[in-house]
C-alpha cells in the first residue's frame, strides 16, 4: 500500500482520513490486566472514536494555552489516551517532546531542562518529579495530568475533557488542526544516549509523512494488517496507516524482560500479523516458543531493529511464525529512519557466511527517495558536502544518508548538529550515521559498527562488529565487545566476553581453557591478531530503548579498571 502524504501539512491529518474511511473498524487495542493463566483484558478505540478523544484532549489544551510552536513534555504510559494525546498535540501544532523514562533520573531532567517545555502532560508520578525538581520544570507554564493528583496543584485532568469510554457513550468531537507547514516543527525526539548524552531530535512533520510514505511502501503495510508494537511510538505509525494496533502488556525499557505467553496470547487474540521489535524480545520470544513447541502461525512480517540481527536469530523467529512469513530488519536512526531494509531469507542465502567471517552486517538496500553515500571517516566537522569525501565501493568509511527523512537538527545543541549534518547545495542534509560500513557489488549496505567504537591500534583499524563476529561464531559466547584501553602511548584491544549462563567459567582453569578456543577460533582471521586480552562477564550493559545496543564505553571503564591491576 502506497500512502499518498503529499497532500497533507500535518501528520495528525492522516489520523483523520483513517477515522472517515474506516470509522467502526478498531484502530487501537490496549492491554490492561493479566489473569493468573496469563489471560489478557483489553480496552479498545475504533478509528472514529480514536479521532474523537484526539479532538477532546485538542480543544482542551487549546482552550487552556497549549498551540503552535509550544513545547509539551508527554510522559504518560503507552495506551489509547497516550496516543490520543500525541494526536492532540500535533493537531493544535504543539511540539510533543519524548523521552525515554528508563535512561535514568538525571539524563531525564537534563533532557527536561535542554528543551524547556512550556507544558507538561504527564501522570501523577511526573508531576510529584516536577514538584521536588522545580528547577528542572521552571519552564512549564500549563500542566495537564492524567490521573489523580492533589487537587492544590491545580491542575487540568484529560479524564475531564474526555475519557475512552466517554467518548464511545457521547460520540463526535470536532476539532480544525492549526495551519502548519511540512516544515514546522511536529516532535522532540530523544536519541537513547548509547554513544553519548542523549540528544533531543527536532522533527517536522513532512518528516513523519516521509517516515509514513516509506514504511507503507517497503513493509507492504495494509489496512488488512494487524500490528503489535513492542516499541510503543510505532502504534502511531501504525493507526495513521489505518492498521490496528494492539498495546501488549510489557515493560517497553524492558523488551529482553517480556513474558513470552502474554506477547504469545496478545497475537493469538489479534491475529497478529505484523510486529516491530528489539532483537532482543524476539530473541526471548524465539527460545521459549523453541523450547515449548509454540507458533504463531497468524504472523506475517516480524520487523526487528536497534542491534545487528543475526542469522540464528533470523532463523529462529522464522521457526515459530507463519510458513510463508519474512523477517526483515530496517536501518536508520531516530535521526534518520528507516534508510534501508534487509529481509532474512537473502540475508541466510546470501550474507550470512560473509557476515560470520568478520565481514560485517549487511543491512539490504537503500529506501526509494533516499541516497546513502560512503565518505572517508573524519572525525571534525564537515560544513560543506563535497564529492571528493565518497568512497568507492568495497572501501569502508562513515555512513551518511540524505533524504526526506533525514533531520536537520537537535534542538539546543548547534556543535552536535555542526558535527552531525553535512550541508549540500541543493539546501537538504547529509546526516553522518556514525556508523561505519561499505557497498558491496550488489548494491547493499553493510554495517561494521560504530565509528566511535573503532580500536585505531597504530595503524591498524579494528572495527567491532567485524571483530566480535568472529568470537561469537563460539557455542558459548552470548556476545561479545571490542574495546580500547590505552596504557602509556599505545592502545591494548580487548575483549569482553559474555558467555551463555551455563557456560560461565567457574575457575581460573576453566577461563583458561575458554580463553584459549576463543583464541583458536580466531587465530585464521588476521584482523583478530593481537587480540589476546580476554575479560569474561556475566552481563552487558545495554540501551534501556532495546535492550541490545551494547554500552561499549561502561565496557571500556571496566576493562581499564581490571587491567590497571596488571599494567
Amino acid at each position: 500500500m502506497n500512502i499518498d502524504t503529499s497532500k497533507y501539512n500535518n501528520i495528525a491529518c492522516l489520523l483523520t482520513e483513517m477515522a472517515q474511511t474506516y470509522p467502526t473498524r478498531e484502530a487501537l487495542v490496549e492491554s490492561v490486566s493479566v489473569g493468573s493463566a496469563f489471560d489478557v483484558k483489553y480496552k479498545s478505540l475504533t478509528f472514529a472514536e480514536l479521532e474523537n478523544l484526539s479532538n477532546a484532549y485538542a480543544r482542551l489544551f487549546a482552550e487552556n494555552g497549549v498551540g503552535k510552536g509550544c513545547r509539551t513534555l508527554m510522559m504518560m504510559r503507552p495506551g489509547l489516551e497516550f496516543t490520543a494525546a500525541v494526536f492532540a498535540a500535533f493537531k493544535v501544532g504543539a511540539v510533543p517532546i519524548l523521552i525515554d523514562p528508563g535512561m535514568g533520573r538525571s539524563n531525564f531532567l537534563e533532557c527536561v531542562r535542554s528543551t524547556a517545555p512550556e507544558a507538561l502532560v504527564a501522570i501523577s508520578a511526573v508531576h510529584w518529579l516536577k514538584y521536588i525538581f522545580k528547577s528542572s520544570f521552571k519552564s512549564v507554564k500549563h500542566s495537564f495530568s492524567f490521573g489523580a493528583c492533589p487537587p492544590s496543584w491545580g491542575l487540568m485532568r484529560l479524564e475531564k475533557a474526555a475519557t475512552a469510554d466517554s467518548i464511545k457513550q457521547t460520540g463526535a468531537a470536532l476539532f480544525e488542526t492549526a495551519d502548519t507547514t511540512p516544515e514546522d516543527e511536529a516532535a522532540i525526539l530523544f536519541t537513547t544516549g548509547s554513544t553519548g548524552p542523549p540528544k533531543g531530535v527536532v522533527y517536522t512533520h513532512q518528516t513523519f509523512l516521509a517516515q509514513v510514505a516509506i514504511i507503507s511502501k517497503v513493509y507492504g503495510v495494509t489496512p488488512q494488517h494487524v500490528d503489535m508494537s513492542g516499541f510503543p511510538l510505532f502504534a502511531l505509525f501504525a493507526v495513521a496507516m489505518g492498521m490496528k494496533s494492539v498495546i501488549p502488556k510489557m515493560d517497553f525499557t524492558r523488551p529482553a524482560k517480556v513474558t513470552p505467553q502474554i506477547i504469545i496470547n496478545t497475537i493469538r487474540d489479534h491475529n497478529v500479523s505484523f510486529s516491530f521489535g528489539s532483537p532482543a524480545l524476539w530473541l526471548t520470544m524465539a527460545n521459549y516458543c523453541r523450547h515449548n513447541k509454540i507458533k504463531m502461525p497468524t504472523l506475517k512480517k516480524v520487523l526487528m531493529a536497534g542491534a545487528p540481527v543475526n542469522a540464528a536469530l533470523h532463523k529462529a523467529v522464522k521457526a515459530i511464525i507463519a510458513q510463508d512469513a519474512e523477517t526483515m530488519v530496517p536501518y536508520g536512526a531516530t535521526e534518520a529512519l528507516p534508510i534501508s531494509n534487509f529481509n532474512g531469507t537473502e540475508m541466510l542465502n546470501k550474507t550470512a557466511k560473509k557476515s560470520t567471517s568478520g565481514e560485517g552486517y549487511c543491512v539490504g538496500y537503500v529506501n526509494e527517495g533516499l541516497e546513502i553515500k560512503i565518505i572517508k571517516s573524519i572525525d571534525k566537522v564537515i560544513p560543506k558536502w563535497d564529492e571528493s569525501l565518497v568512497l568507492p565501493v568495497g572501501e569502508r568509511g562513515e555512513i551518511v544518508v540524505k533524504g526526506k527523512v533525514v533531520t536537520r537538527e537537535y534542538y539546543g545543541k548547534p556543535e552536535a548538529t555542526a558535527m552531525a549534518k553535512i550541508y549540500d547545495t541543493d539546501g537538504q542534509v547529509w546526516h553522518r550515521m556514525g556508523d561505519v560500513g561499505y557497498f558491496d557489488s550488489h548494491n547493499r549496505l553493510w554495517f561494521c559498527g560504530r565509528k566511535a567504537h573503532r580500536v585505531i591500534c597504530g595503524d591498524r583499524i579494528l572495527y567491532s562488529v567485524c571483530v566480535e563476529s568472529i568470537f561469537n561464531n563460539h557455542p558459548h559466547v552470548f556476545r561479545s565487545a571490542l574495546v580500547g584501553v590505552r596504557h602509556k602511548d599505545e592502545v591494548i584491544p580487548v575483549l569482553m566476553v559474555q558467555p551463555l549462563p551455563e557456560h560461565f567459567p567457574k575457575n581460573s582453569y576453566e577461563r583458561s581453557n575458554f580463553k584459549r578456543e576463543l583464541l583458536k577460533t580466531a587465530e585464521h582471521f588476521e584482523f583478530c591478531a593481537g587480540i589476546d586480552t580476554l575479560i569474561f562477564m556475566k552481563d552487558f550493559p545495554v540501551d534501556i530503548r532495546h535492550n541490545a545496543k551494547i554500552f561499549r564505553e561502561k565496557l571500556a571503564i571496566k576493562a581499564t579498571e581490571t587491567l590497571s591491576k596488571y599494567l
